[in-house]
């Protein structure tokens, strides 16, 4: 083969257009795939019958439509849901079929042992649930009458210590291109360098040639695109290519005045990678693109842009509640939303990788990714958990998300483990450094991490050969305020014997609960809180240490949003732990984070005020003494109950300290009245109106909680007015029950009914992971006020949502499908 001739970097102003070019025909195969549950040893035949099977479109979750079942043999591990075995099928034409051409189907997730065979033909097995990957179909095609068939064997239990989902659950493409390609994931970029107002950009593509004869005159182009589909600049690699070989061509471009990718702005560009032959195009591939440098500091923690960033970050699962593990597209990105409103800049992907549009909200949202790949290594957890396949397949599954994710500015560091029992075992440093060699060929500009959560332990502690293995990586601590003396000191003995340790906390405990739920002991003569102490306090000092020390790159907490899986008892079907319950409805302890995560004033009062009624059973507290807490952000706070106050105190973190001299305090100094990061009042229980007024930088701001009436009306609202008739597409209905002068209902239980027309339902939700009912009915009660429908349209039109009530005053939403 003849190499590279020239490499050439021109700036210009042409204008190009920056959609999908023609020579890469990519085909979303998401539509008409026939089902059924069940093992059929003859499905992978032409000629077998599906005639009775039902039809659907992909992404498509076949245990999220079942009943929790106390049997299930996986348990509470994956939230009591049923598994087994399912095959899709679909028969479909290939319009303008060229023998010439090269073919692919890819998927980005099929959950889990799944098979796929083409006309009969046999293609391939992939174990892992989470990995994306692809088959060549070259020469197996015809142009009419192709039938894929899949086989999808989820049926060993248990497999997971959380919920998976069945089936093909996540999107599928067909992909036509020439024979002279790129290979697939195989277009990287990254920014070398930002000096000067001018940034360094580095692309490499790797470029296929599957044809029988050398190809003279190739051109390998690769342009950056502004958002306005404007060329600045480009290179140019012209070789000549052997048959049946691949090469790499390289380019070093320069950009002025870049716009550059970070939390708060998240500019995106866009990289046109191109092949031409006697200047026609063969394949053109578009990546988006994020102007950005990242940095590990080991006194000041992370840099991005070489800027401090201290990492605010959650842990996610990849369930969406109602939808179970097919998710559309915008109910992640409305997650998202609502984590980066409450100043969440960061998310680890627990434990396993995510759908490619995951790492596309987040690289348009503006968040940092610990992209994550394995919850086991050779010893497992589960007994038919993936520590069955690691050896044969820990290098392909790793090199998929590396290679796959690799090109998003949101992806700042690669996690290759959580919790592996290796860390204490003696073949751990071999398996790790192996795992963290395989990320750093493919992917020199990120460090590597692994969630350690027996870096000190009692019992069976992490070796000091494995955590050595990521001495020049990041050491990720699951839980360090857990043992000992080390609740209060973290990671700083660590430090003292390692330096020049990078440290992160890849989990710790969060402040989850039940939303809306307030234990007040059993006493009915004396209310004893269970939302005082504890948990708050832990999630508190933690944090405190965290902000103050720089050398702590952040923290992700455990979790953003409750999940389906890990419930220990019958009929729980998921997890509680997270800020956000698996509605997106904010639980108390997402503004506790938002007031000190954010500058945003913040002023959150707890509990509701509906203690009349009682509680599990109890007689009502009038007369007694209820601790009311508040999360804020403001200076000062003063709490009323019916117009009396119950006094003003003040909260200051950090707090300032001097200027100029010893006994002048900075500007906006507050004399605090606690050291904790929550304000807290006594306050005798009567009905009425308990009322905050905070201050902060000269303005006042007020938050209310009333003592609701019985239920009288449902007020319905949608996320969004206009949706497009797509299914990446849904509205979010939240339905909220109020009392006869507008006030929610924070007891409200009532059975809510839905009528819809110009759309379908496909989820509805309400919070309270005890709740059995399906996820897919037309029906939910509410839970503590609240309940949620998810609608989505199949064509375009006018949407009605009525939600009604026995005994209810009903209302109806409108939105518009384009």
């Amino acid at each position: 083969m003849k190499n590279l001739l020239a490499v050439i970097i021109i700036f210009s102003n042409i204008a190009v257009s920056a959609q999908q070019g023609k020579s890469r025909i990519i085909t979303n195969f998401d539509a008409n795939w026939k089902f059924a549950p069940g093992d059929f040893p003859n499905a992978s035949k032409n000629e077998f019958s599906d005639a009775n099977w039902r039809m659907l479109d992909v992404p498509h979750d076949w245990s999220i439509e079942l009943e929790n079942d106390k049997d299930a043999p996986g348990g509470g591990s994956i939230g009591f849901f049923p598994t087994g075995t399912g095959w899709y099928r679909k028969t479909f034409d290939v319009l303008k079929y060229n023998p010439d051409k090269k073919y692919s189907i890819e998927f980005d997730g099929i959950y889990m042992n799944s098979e796929v065979w083409i006309n009969g033909t046999y293609l391939g097995k992939r174990p892992y649930g989470y990995s994306s990957f692809s088959y060549d179909l070259t020469g197996l095609l015809k142009s009419k009458g192709n039938l894929v068939a899949v086989r999808v064997d989820n049926s060993k239990q248990p497999n997971s210590r959380w919920y998976t989902g069945s089936g093909i659950y996540r999107h599928v493409r067909l992909v036509e291109t020439d024979k002279l390609h790129f290979k697939k994931w195989r277009v990287f970029y990254y920014t070398k360098s930002i000096e000067n107002e001018k940034a360094a950009i580095h692309l490499e593509a790797k470029v296929a040639n599957e044809n029988n004869q050398a190809i003279q005159d190739v051109t390998i182009r690769q342009s950056i695109l502004d958002q306005e589909g404007n060329e600045l600049a480009f290179g140019l690699t012209q070789v000549t290519v052997n048959a049946k070989s691949s090469f790499k061509a390289e380019h070093e471009i320069e950009i002025a005045s870049p716009l550059l990718w970070s939390v708060e702005s998240p500019n995106l560009y866009t990289l046109k990678s191109a092949i031409l032959v006697d200047g026609k195009e063969t394949d053109c591939v578009f990546t988006n693109l994020g102007i950005r440098t990242i940095a590990y500091d080991i006194d000041k923690g992370f840099l991005l842009n070489g800027q401090q960033v201290k990492m605010k970050g959650v842990n996610l699962h990849h369930d969406g509640g109602p939808v179970g593990a097919a998710v559309p597209e915008r109910v992640w990105e409305r997650r998202l939303e609502i984590l980066k409103e409450g100043g969440c800049n960061a998310i680890r992907t627990a434990h396993n990788p995510m759908a490619p549009e995951f790492y596309d909200l987040c690289d348009k949202l503006g968040f940092l990714v610990m992209d994550e790949a394995f919850d086991e290594w050779m010893h497992g957890k589960r007994e038919y958990s993936y520590k069955l396949y690691f050896k044969d397949w820990y290098e392909q599954d790793l090199k998929a998300m590396v290679y796959r994710d690799r090109n998003h500015p949101s992806v700042v560091m690669w996690s290759v483990g959580n919790e592996v029992p290796d860390q204490s075992s003696k073949g751990g440093p071999e398996i790790a450094r192996k795992l963290i060699n395989i990320c750093k060929e493919a992917d020199p500009t990120r460090l590597v991490t692994a969630g350690n959560d027996r870096i000190v332990a009692d019992d069976n502690p992490a070796t000091e050969e494995y955590l050595a293995e990521f001495e020049d990586e990041i050491v990720g601590y699951n839980y360090p305020d857990r043992w000992h003396e080390r609740r209060e000191l973290n990671y700083h003995q660590d430090k003292q014997k390692h330096p020049d340790r990078r440290v992160v906390a890849t989990e710790s405990g969060g402040m989850g609960g039940i939303r809306g739920s307030y234990y007040m002991g059993d006493n009915p003569d004396k209310i004893q809180a269970g939302y005082t102490h504890g948990r708050i306090i832990d999630v508190e000092q933690r944090w405190k240490f965290t902000l103050l020390y720089d050398y702590v790159i952040g923290d992700f907490m455990w979790t953003g949003i409750d999940y389906y899986g890990e419930s220990w008892r019958w009929p729980s079907r998921g997890a509680s732990s997270g800020y956000l319950d698996n509605c997106g409805f904010p639980k108390d302890g997402y503004y506790f984070f938002k007031s000190i995560w954010t500058e945003k004033p913040t002023l959150h009062l707890l509990p509701h005020w509906n203690l009349s009624a009682g509680q599990a059973g109890l007689k009502g507290r009038e007369g007694q003494v209820v601790p009311v807490l508040c999360f804020t952000n403001c200076d000062t706070v003063e709490l009323f109950l019916n117009g009396k106050s119950y006094g003003e105190k003040y909260l200051e973190f950090p707090r300032k300290g001097n200027t100029e001299s010893w006994n002048k305090p900075e500007d906006g100094k507050v004399y605090t009245t606690t050291g904790d990061l929550h304000l807290s009042w006594d306050v005798v229980y009567e009905p009425g109106e308990l009322v905050a007024k905070g201050k902060k930088d000269g303005k006042e701001y007020i938050y209310r909680r009333v003592t609701a009436g019985e239920p009288f009306q449902i007020r319905l609202s949608a996320d969004r007015d206009q949706i497009k008739a797509n299914p990446s597409d849904v509205a979010h209905i939240t339905v909220e029950v109020l009392d006869k002068d507008g006030n929610i209902v924070p007891t409200a239980d009532n059975l809510i009914e839905f009528e819809v027309e110009g759309a379908e339902i496909i989820g509805v939700e309400n919070g309270n992971m005890r709740d059995l009912s399906s996820p897919k009915a037309k029906e939910r009660k509410a839970f503590n006020g609240l309940c949620l429908a998810i609608v989505q349209a199949k064509k375009p039109g006018k949407i009605t949502v009525k939600a009604v009530s026995e005994g209810l005053k009903s209302t109806v939403v409108n939105i518009d499908a384009k």
